[in-house]
C-alpha cells in the first residue's frame, strides 16, 4: 500500500459493525504485522479505558471516535494518542456549533454522512455545508466516496478549506465485501485522484 501513497488504514472496533476487528486479525499479528502505514483504531461510544486497551493490544497509532463521545473524553484520550472526532453531517447543520466544544479537545475532525447508524451510510453528505464553516482544523472527509468523486475532490481540496483537508476516508465503495479492500479500486481511486 505504500507504494500508492496510503498512509493510513482503520481498524473498526465497534462489535455492530461488520466490519469488526476482533475475532478476525489477532492482536498480536497486528501489533507485529511490519505494515508500513498508521493503525487508526475506530470507536463508537467506548470507554477511556476500552479505547486505550486495544490501543496497547493492537498498538494503534491514532484513535477515531465515531459516537457520541463528550468533550472530555476526546481530551483525556488526546492526551495519551492522537485522535479524530467524527461529526455526522445532515443538511441544514450549523457545523461551527456541532465543533465548537471539540477544536481545543480532538486532533483531527472528520465529516461523514449522518444517518440511523454509526458510519457505513455509503452515502455523500453536500461537501457545500462546509464552506460557511470556520474549520480551522485538519479534518478528513468521508461518506460514500468513490472513484467517480475523485474530480470533486480535486476542486474541493483547491476550495476554501483545501489547506485543512488532511486526508480522504473511504470504505464501503472500494471493498469486496464488508472489511475486504478491492485493492484494484483503491490503486485505481489512487490514481484518479493525482
Amino acid at each position: 500500500m505504500d507504494e500508492m501513497g496510503i498512509e493510513f488504514a482503520g481498524f473498526i472496533f465497534y462489535h455492530k459493525s461488520p466490519r469488526y476487528v476482533v475475532g478476525r486479525i489477532g492482536e498480536e499479528e497486528l501489533k507485529r504485522a511490519k505494515l508500513k502505514i498508521n493503525k487508526v483504531g475506530v470507536f463508537v461510544n467506548a470507554a477511556y479505558d476500552e479505547v486505550m486497551g486495544y490501543v496497547e493490544k493492537y498498538g494503534l497509532y491514532m484513535v477515531q471516535l465515531h459516537g457520541d463521545e463528550s468533550p472530555r473524553l476526546c481530551e483525556r484520550l488526546s492526551e495519551q494518542v492522537p485522535t479524530i472526532k467524527v461529526f455526522r453531517i445532515k443538511e441544514g447543520d450549523n457545523i461551527d456549533w456541532k465543533i465548537r466544544e471539540y477544536r481545543a479537545v480532538s486532533d483531527l475532525f472528520l465529516f461523514d454522512t449522518d444517518w440511523f447508524n454509526y458510519g457505513g451510510s455509503g452515502k455523500k453528505f453536500d461537501w457545500k455545508i462546509l464552506d460557511n464553516a470556520h474549520i480551522k482544523k485538519p479534518f478528513l472527509l468521508s461518506g460514500g466516496i468513490g472513484i467517480e468523486d475523485a474530480g470533486a475532490l480535486r476542486s474541493f481540496a483547491a476550495g476554501k478549506h483545501g489547506e485543512n483537508l488532511f486526508a480522504i476516508d473511504v470504505n464501503s465503495k472500494l471493498e469486496s465485501s464488508p472489511g475486504i479492500k478491492n485493492m484494484e479500486k483503491v490503486r485505481k481511486f489512487v490514481e484518479a485522484l493525482r
